[in-house]
């Protein structure tokens, strides 16, 4: 009885989701933030401002979906959305880019990781963000 308490605790756990937010901007940061805690119930929100602090917190973290900026500081979010599209371990997270000024090259990028959307930043809004939530369930169903 009690390793069946302590498995539907691990369950109700992973089922959380999670958003990790890969942006250097505070003003950007705060804003996504702001609109997670609005719209979804029990989010778990990280951010990074660099690549290098993103893959800490997912090797750390069960993440279930990305928002991505492309300049960071020490590389491009779409080079960063191919690497996690070749490492099964990540590839199933969707990723939506929120970008200042998407590039021809980015929306290339962007397409062979699969990134689920490419967005403006003064674009970007619930819409998106509720996209990505029903994409991470599905693909966690699929993977449990």
């Amino acid at each position: 009885m009690i390793r069946q308490q302590q498995r539907q605790q691990a369950q109700n756990v992973a089922m959380v989701p999670t958003c990790l937010i890969i942006e250097d901007s505070k003003f950007d940061q705060l804003r996504m933030t702001r609109m997670i805690n609005k719209s979804v119930a029990d989010m778990q929100i990280y951010v990074a401002t660099t690549l290098r602090e993103a893959r800490l917190l997912l090797a750390e973290n069960r993440i279930s979906m990305i928002l991505l900026d492309n300049n960071l500081p020490d590389g491009l979010g779409a080079d960063f959305a191919i690497e996690l599209a070749d490492l099964k371990i990540f590839s199933h997270i969707p990723v939506v880019m929120v970008s200042d000024w998407p590039s021809p090259f980015m929306w290339e990028k962007a397409a062979t990781a699969g990134v689920l959307h490419v967005v403006n930043k003064s674009e970007f809004g619930l819409d998106y963000l509720m996209d990505a939530l029903r994409h991470a369930k599905t693909r966690q169903a699929v993977l449990h």
